[in-house]
């Protein structure tokens, strides 16, 4: 069973940045995907940033191209992700998730972790 822990999240305002932190166990299970959704009340889901696993080749969402950064250590359990230039927004519960074939068909989910940004 792959299991995925957060942590990281809070309240900033405006222009502020974030950092999240999602360590992976279970890794046997083979998986194609690794990385964030968030999830809104009232909205649909959004893939936020995450890998592809057999190339670490990484993708992010639009709404999120040029302020995240998602990274990964070399053991590749650990992913990072880096939330700069916040907007309202992005307030969102997020979620480290894993996913065995599609991106958007996901398997694993970790308990989420809830950021507010506030003008």
């Amino acid at each position: 069973q792959v299991q995925l822990v957060e942590s990281g999240g809070g309240s900033v305002q405006v222009g502020g940045s974030m950092n999240f932190t999602c360590t992976l166990s279970g890794t046997e299970i083979r998986l194609n995907y690794i990385g964030w959704v968030r999830k809104t009340p009232g909205k649909a889901r959004e893939g936020v940033a995450g890998y592809y696993v057999s190339n670490w080749q990484p993708w992010y969402a639009d709404s999120v191209k040029g302020r995240f950064t998602i990274s990964r250590d070399n053991y590749k359990t650990t992913l990072y992700l880096t939330l700069n230039s916040l907007r309202v927004d992005d307030t969102a519960t997020y979620y480290c998730t894993g996913s065995r074939y599609a991106r958007t068909d996901v398997d694993y989910w970790g308990k989420g972790t809830q950021v507010t940004v506030s003008s």
